[in-house]
């Protein structure tokens, strides 16, 4: 939401972040709980995620986002500016690259921030989650036996 939007009265919106492809898979699994929200998702202009999200307010992500420095500086500019003129009540996000810019500075701002590790690293955390860690006000984990890495997460269950 612009500055000008703002002053109308619109609701917050719940930012939904995450990569094309099965992070945002995983976020769509989330349907049920956020359909009642204003929401935006972030996430890459490619040909799934734009089908995918027909009907939803998109901002479009820079990518690759893989060891990027360049895309990472672009997409932290992209964050900056959704974060300044919308009004976000909170992010969430599975990841991946995309949610390091948009998690650090949203919380920065005072904006709650949830990320949801992915289904299939069990063993190991992902890279994403190390960065964006110490910036979460919630991890959220699909399986048990990820807590090992994230002793503070709440399990909530595998979303596909």
């Amino acid at each position: 939401m612009d500055a000008k939007n703002r002053k109308t009265g619109q609701p917050p919106l719940l930012l939904l972040v995450g990569s094309s492809g099965g992070h945002l898979a995983q976020l769509l699994a989330l349907r049920p709980w956020y359909e009642k929200w204003r929401r935006c998702f972030v996430t890459f202009d490619t040909p799934d995620a734009v089908s995918l999200l027909a009907g939803e307010e998109m901002v479009l992500a820079h990518h690759p986002t893989t060891r990027n420095l360049r895309n990472l500086l672009r997409n932290g500019v992209l964050a900056a500016r959704v974060l300044r003129h919308r009004r976000v009540a909170a992010v969430v996000t599975t990841g991946a690259g995309v949610a390091v810019p948009f998690v650090v500075l949203a919380r920065l701002r005072g904006i709650p921030t949830v990320y949801i590790e992915v289904y299939d690293r069990i063993d190991t955390p992902t890279l994403t989650a190390r960065l964006c860690r110490p910036f979460l006000s919630v991890m959220l984990v699909q399986w048990e036996e990820q807590r090992r890495q994230y002793p503070e997460a709440t399990v909530v269950g595998t979303l596909l």
